[in-house]
């Protein structure tokens, strides 16, 4: 292979997400990246927002629906859907007088979800599997 070639190859190579899947998803990670993941984690490390999170991981529920999930407030799940807004995990969609909340997109639901599998799996003994 040439150097045009090689370097074309680096290129597109750069795009591949990790373990080649999530094409468009740069390999090399920036600090705004990390930094968005580090916001991201620390959130999570909450049981009240990991609760409501679960409860959203389906559908759009609203912030009565979430306080109950959650075993918290309508006032304490607001303050909590507040800063899951701010760093982009969860959306608010308007329906009439009420908000209905949901995850934002995919990736949030696909952490969430193999977060809780896996402490699942360390919970119950079962084995690990890719």
């Amino acid at each position: 292979m040439g150097d045009a070639e090689s370097d074309t190859a680096e290129a597109s190579g750069a795009r591949k997400g990790v373990g080649g899947a999530g094409a468009g998803h740069p390999v090399t990670l920036s600090d705004d990246q990390v930094q968005a993941a580090v916001t991201s984690f620390s959130l999570l490390a909450e049981p009240t927002r990991v609760r409501m999170l679960w409860a959203m991981r389906e559908e759009g529920v609203d912030v009565a629906t979430l306080a109950a999930a959650a075993g918290c407030t309508p006032a304490a799940a607001s303050q909590h859907l507040s800063k899951l807004r701010f760093a982009g995990l969860v959306v608010g969609t308007r329906q009439g007088r009420r908000v209905l909340y949901q995850l934002r997109g995919g990736h949030v639901r696909t952490l969430l979800t193999e977060a809780l599998f896996h402490a699942d799996h360390q919970v119950s003994g079962a084995p690990v599997h890719e």
